[in-house]
């Protein structure tokens, strides 16, 4: 919609324009950010041609000139013999065809209109996002599985205690930690239910404590008494290789978060597959109001892409967006959408989206942590990731080959 209307982050009138960073972050392999790129190279990605052409040195990183970045991505679109850029606000659902990726800023007319699409429930409009760990790091020799008072199943939570001595020293750092101030253009109303960590904690030595913190109900199986204070886990995802910090919404930078973090009993080597944040973001709660193809129920040819569907990150985003795109073109040829195997990092993120518990659901970017485990135990950790790596490229490259590339419509 820019020029003709202004959103609070944006400066120029190009597309592409990037706001928080110039970095699209790794380009190897062994990293989850670089397989998704390599998936995203598979399917052409522009912004990624764009990215190239722009490019700046940053060591393993995908860094860009911005303004380059901007102009290359402008010049590919108005370009396209396939595309016409109409500048202007949408403020209604159109009636047909389309591909909705209006990104954490959408308008709020037409956020409005989507809600109405969705259901009340359907939209959120600020991210409070607590840390997620990978099972791996975790010390089970410390962290306990149990619910309070024996409710629930039996590893529903991972319970990390804390004696009186460790809670305070927690405290002591947390109060004095460096907190990211956020953009100048956002305005973030911090509800009780979800105050950032750091914020309770400067109510009151003990407001955790009695907060997301509680032991009431927990007994520590080393002591057999009751911790001082507990951080309890959550477990993210099915096979439990991913636990959500419970309560711990957080605007500290990402390095003070892995410190401060680490000093809590049985995260001392605490792997952070999503660090917490809390900012603005107009996301949809994709498990409980979209089909397996980004498609509301009531508009199947409707299909919601980018960071508005609940992925986070320049990349993830722009790959969710080929997937729509590919989606469309089945749809319209008369076809049916097809998603990448969840092994792949871009299939994982897509079943990450479509199977989260939709009462817990928070945006994720790609991490390791989503894919599925390997068939036969592997210890040593890169042997592990180098395995998933490969897994990942032969089950991405068969699926392209079976499921893309015989139906393809010539661009």
């Amino acid at each position: 919609m820019r020029p003709v209307r202004a959103t609070p982050a944006h400066q120029t009138s190009d597309l592409g324009e990037l706001v928080c960073t110039n970095s699209f972050k790794s380009e190897a392999l062994g990293n989850a950010h670089g397989l998704l790129k390599a998936e995203m190279r598979d399917l052409g990605s522009i912004l990624l041609q764009s990215a190239d052409a722009a490019r700046v040195p940053a060591g393993q990183a995908l860094a860009v000139d911005r303004d380059v970045f901007a102009r290359a991505m402008t010049t590919r679109m108005e370009q396209h013999p396939g595309i016409t850029v109409e500048r202007g606000e949408t403020t209604s659902l159109p009636p047909g065809p389309t591909v909705i990726a209006t990104g954490p800023l959408t308008s709020e007319s037409l956020a409005r209109d989507i809600a109405k699409l969705l259901g009340d429930e359907g939209l959120a409009f600020y991210d409070s996002i607590a840390p997620i760990i990978s099972n791996d790091s975790i010390n089970t020799d410390v962290a306990f599985y149990a619910s309070r008072w024996d409710k629930g199943g039996e590893d529903d939570y991972l319970n990390c205690p804390m004696t009186r001595e460790e809670y305070d020293s927690f405290i002591h750092d947390l109060r004095a930690a460096d907190v990211y101030p956020g953009h100048d253009w956002e305005d973030i109303p911090y509800f009780e239910g979800c105050l950032p960590i750091e914020v309770m904690a400067e109510r009151g030595a003990d407001t955790l404590r009695f907060g997301p913190m509680k032991p009431v109900g927990l007994r520590d199986p080393r002591t057999g008494r009751r911790p001082w204070a507990v951080v309890q886990l959550r477990r993210e995802d099915q096979t439990g290789q991913m636990w959500n910090m419970v309560g711990f919404q957080t605007r500290l930078r990402t390095a003070e978060q892995r410190r401060i973090f680490r000093m809590i009993p049985g995260l001392e080597n605490a792997e952070f597959l999503r660090t917490g944040s809390i900012h603005r973001n107009t996301y949809l709660n994709f498990p409980a109001r979209l089909n397996t193809y980004g498609a509301a129920p009531a508009r199947p040819d409707i299909i919601f892409a980018g960071q508005l569907t609940g992925v986070e990150g320049y990349t993830e985003s722009a790959a969710s967006g080929i997937l729509a795109g590919i989606s469309m073109d089945r749809i319209l040829t008369g076809q049916a959408p097809v998603m990448p195997p969840p092994a792949t990092m871009l299939g994982a993120l897509l079943s990450y989206l479509r199977t989260a518990d939709p009462a817990h659901f928070q945006p994720m970017n790609s991490n390791f942590g989503l894919l599925p485990p390997l068939t036969e135990h592997v210890r040593d950790k890169t042997l592990r990731r180098e395995r998933m790596v490969q897994r990942a490229r032969d089950e991405f490259a068969a699926w392209l080959e079976a499921a893309i590339l015989p139906t393809a419509s010539p661009a």
